[in-house]
């Protein structure tokens, strides 16, 4: 689990102190017990945002529209669900045998076209991303064992050689108004990453209580200025299980057992060669090699208290059918079944385990795809509705909520918003009343946190 080393590894803190743990202070590290204490806010919950970054369709999503006319119903077909009377498009044929799972959310429109990274990082969100709500209001890190508690993966974080933040668009690990103690973690970044997250401290001194605690102080005051370590007496022995606790161990996948591994893996499902044409190719050959072990990554990070976890595969679904992007058919098959086998081991993988009441799961992107099929067969850009799935805490059971128009195009019943959306994840998260309560919550968190109601319909 640990590497021991005849010196101190002084990036085996830097590199987590880029999610916050420069805060490594063991007084604050640990849970208080202070009734003013902000942990007391916090759900215990996970919030997995997975942001299917390029604009998935509506239409071969979950909303396939079969009665309309061949220029605008689903390309791909339907597929008949579990849920009697819901279809959904032909490619979603795994998460077809789980609707009676969750909810599709059909009047949900984030009203832009435009390729920036809303919902997860938004003008709504006064530019940060979702999670560093939470970091900012009850810490950076789990005070049980410093799991960062607002994670960003990419493509890097799980397989080797492929690409991390994809930020043309916009930074997914932007923290908005609060500082940059208080963005996303991004595993991956810094080269060998589980060796960044091991303390490298030679064995014969691990008995040594005194010299651990001096170490650990050593590394407090590099990314500390003031160097206070309050409380340490009553903490040492729980600060010797948080860097001795396995933290790196959460982000490798190689302590996962195997066919759990190969039941999540999307790799196996498309060939190169299918889509070596376009410019877009190698934005493919990741989204196909690392979803799944990026969803696996997600439920190992949540199981081990992460609080808000962000997972993107960079920009595959944006399908005009051009010289950069694949069709709606071909892009179907190489984006959409990835993300249908990759949802649905994990569906079923947190079932298993019993942690459905402790996850919610979110899936969406930035826009959906025009109701008209373009003459490539392709679809464009469309801000007026955007196919959004929920699962988990707080979620229905086999629900669809709202419906959109004829056409696909734009909602029919009252419109979910992008507000709604955060809205729902903060309050998976956070103890909001109590939060109302406290004076010392900066107002640009407190006006995101409170300014919407929750999808209504859920709960």
């Amino acid at each position: 689990m640990l590497s021991f080393q005849d010196r101190l590894s002084r990036r085996s803190f830097l590199q987590v102190g880029t999610c916050g743990l420069s805060s490594l202070g063991l007084s604050q590290l640990m849970a208080a017990s202070g009734e003013n204490d902000p942990w007391r806010l916090f759900s215990g919950k996970t919030v997995i945002f997975l942001f299917q970054h390029g604009g998935p369709s509506q239409f071969e999503t979950f909303d396939p529209k079969m009665s309309a006319p061949g220029s605008i119903r689903s390309m791909t077909g339907a597929t008949s669900t579990n849920v009697p009377g819901t279809e959904f498009g032909g490619t979603m044929n795994q998460l077809a045998k789980h609707a009676d799972k969750f909810t599709i959310v059909r009047s949900y429109q984030t009203g832009s076209s435009a390729h920036k990274i809303q919902p997860i990082v938004s003008p709504d969100s006064f530019g940060a991303n979702i999670g560093s709500y939470l970091s900012r209001i009850i810490g950076t890190n789990n005070p049980g064992n410093g799991m960062p508690l607002n994670v960003a993966a990419f493509p890097n974080a799980v397989v080797e050689d492929e690409p991390g933040p994809f930020n043309t668009f916009g930074r997914f690990a932007d923290a908005g108004p609060f500082s940059k103690g208080f963005e996303p973690f991004v595993p991956g970044t810094g080269g060998n990453f589980q060796e960044d997250l091991k303390l490298h401290i030679d064995r014969l001194r691990l008995d040594d209580r005194k010299t651990l605690l001096q170490s650990l102080d050593k590394i407090k005051r590099q990314v500390d200025a003031d160097g206070s370590l309050e409380g340490l007496d009553k903490f040492q022995s729980q600060a010797f299980d948080v860097v001795m606790g396995g933290v790196s161990d959460a982000f490798d996948l190689s302590q996962e057992n195997q066919k759990t591994i190969e039941g999540y893996d999307t790799g196996h499902l498309t060939r190169f060669d299918e889509w070596k044409d376009k410019n877009n190719k190698n934005h493919y050959k990741a989204n196909s090699n690392s979803l799944g072990k990026l969803m696996l990554l997600a439920r190992r990070l949540a199981e081990r208290g992460c609080g808000f976890i962000t997972i993107t595969t960079s920009f595959v679904w944006d399908m005009h059918a051009d010289q950069n992007n694949l069709g709606m058919v071909r892009g179907m098959d190489y984006v959409g079944s990835p993300f249908d086998h990759a949802v649905a081991a994990f569906i079923e993988d947190v079932e298993a385990r019993g942690l459905q009441n402790d996850i919610l799961l979110v899936a969406t992107g930035e826009m959906g795809r025009t109701p008209n099929i373009n003459a490539r067969a392709g679809r464009d850009h469309w801000g007026g509705l955007t196919p959004l799935l929920l699962y988990g805490t707080g979620i229905p059971r086999g629900h669809i909520i709202g419906q959109s128009a004829k056409d696909g195009g734009t909602p029919a019943t009252t419109p979910i918003r992008t507000p709604n959306l955060i809205a729902t994840c903060l309050d998976t998260l956070l103890d909001i009343p109590q939060l109302r309560l406290r004076v010392d919550v900066p107002s640009e968190a407190l006006k995101v946190i409170t300014g919407a109601e929750p999808i209504a319909g859920l709960g």
